[in-house]
């Protein structure tokens, strides 16, 4: 089946000005001040593309250039033993992770492989540059499968201290290079590396939740929730470190509201962080757009305790416009805090209710929705959207797994020319 793009432009959520993409904008060129861009698709209904198969299905509404190998969409279903418990009549779980009898086949068990399929589709064919990635950990394993399977050179800045999570079902390609913060460090310091090593042309950052890609890959989930549903859900809860899946989720509903055929968009977006990393529910339970202060030390503390380690993002996308602050305002959304009590509760609770482990962000989820459930901010039937970011590592892995080492060890305050000829030496 012959892949045809579709027509996009770009809008900047702020002062609505539509422009053309010039191939890789992050950002609108003539914004005086910091905003999210959307894609805005020619094809302005939701019709998923049957004879294609994994996530691009979805392709009429991703700003792709191509396809990739091996993708795979998130699936959605009515939950039976989690909604018992919860005492609720309309529970859909979206799942992205490895379960099979669920049909839910992404082997780095993350919906890190939703935008991973879809910025890596973005690059021009003829693209020379090398893609520059950071993360803290499923955002990376993501890349690095998506890339290696499809022989995309990239360069992955993650901390040490989360290297583990660089486990995989087959060796990676040697397009896939790996280069660590030393040891108590964080994301924020992979951040700086990564931005060190873009001072170089060769290399091109991919952009983060600036980029529309990355972002309407994720939104994804909710595609596969409204395919499920036939309508848009009255809450969506997702745990967060930065907040992009949150923010895309908003986004994909406000297209689906225009489409006509799927309801209002009056999905709440419920979205929670593990304590005591708690940024941004700080900053909103503050109700203020500017994140409140952190200092560098505090923020390593406390993502050294916090069970989900992926939400620890210390320069999320909340205060920009279309952020995080924007997307909770009108939707009328909350923010929840979990602790990590709350969290082994619910990785244990789980398995034996839906039947498949899930990550410590996934179980912050769980435990935000009988939060909100416990304090009647939602009714129990009411249709409910669980977005369950990360499961299924037992299925996925029980044949065996590697370990991808990092190829380099870099301060990010070292110099970044001696950064650049470190890393230009590994391709």
């Amino acid at each position: 089946m012959a892949f045809k793009p579709t027509n996009y432009k770009l809008l900047n959520v702020a002062d609505g000005r539509v422009f053309e993409d010039e191939g890789w904008t992050l950002s609108d060129p003539e914004s005086d001040a910091p905003s999210l861009i959307r894609a805005v698709y020619e094809k302005s209904r939701f019709e998923p593309l049957e004879g294609r198969k994994g996530l691009y299905r979805y392709a009429n509404w991703l700003p792709i250039k191509k396809t990739l190998r091996n993708s795979h969409a998130p699936v959605t279903y009515k939950s039976k033993g989690l909604a018992k418990m919860l005492g609720m009549d309309n529970l859909y779980i979206t799942l992205s992770g490895y379960c099979p009898k669920f049909g839910a086949k992404m082997e780095t068990c993350s919906f890190k492989e939703t935008e991973a399929f879809s910025v890596c589709a973005r690059l021009p064919k003829n693209n020379k540059r090398i893609l520059v990635v950071q993360s803290a950990g499923n955002t990376a394993r993501a890349f690095a499968k998506v890339c290696s399977d499809n022989n995309i050179p990239i360069v992955i800045c993650i901390p040490k201290d989360n290297a583990g999570d660089l486990w995989f079902t087959k060796k990676l390609s040697s397009c896939v290079k790996v280069i660590a913060t030393p040891s108590g460090t964080d994301y924020y310091d992979a951040i700086a590396l990564g931005e060190k090593i873009c001072q170089n042309p060769r290399f091109m950052a991919e952009g983060g939740a600036k980029n529309v890609a990355r972002r309407d890959g994720m939104g994804t989930t909710v595609l596969s929730a409204v395919e499920a549903i036939g309508r848009i859900p009255d809450a969506y809860f997702q745990a967060v470190g930065s907040g992009t899946g949150a923010i895309a989720a908003w986004e994909n509903a406000e297209r689906l509201a225009a489409d006509g055929r799927f309801g209002e968009n009056r999905m709440r977006i419920y979205a929670s962080q593990n304590s005591p990393f708690t940024l941004m529910y700080d900053s909103w339970k503050a109700h203020s757009r500017s994140l409140v202060p952190i200092t560098p030390e505090e923020s390593r503390r406390k993502a050294e305790v916090i069970l989900g380690k992926v939400l620890s993002n210390r320069k999320p996308p909340y205060s920009i416009a279309g952020g995080l602050f924007d997307v909770l305002e009108k939707s009328n959304g909350d923010m929840f805090k979990v602790s990590n009590d709350e969290i082994v509760y619910w990785v244990v609770q789980y398995i034996n209710l839906e039947g498949y482990d899930i990550f410590p962000a996934s179980a912050c989820a769980v435990a935000s929705l009988k939060q909100a459930l416990d304090a009647g901010i939602v009714k129990k039937d009411e249709t409910v959207m669980l977005n369950i970011t990360g499961g299924g590592l037992f299925n996925a892995t029980k044949k065996g797994y590697v370990i991808k080492e990092p190829d380099l060890i870099l301060s990010p305050d070292q110099p970044a020319e001696e950064i650049i000829m470190a890393v230009d030496k590994l391709f």
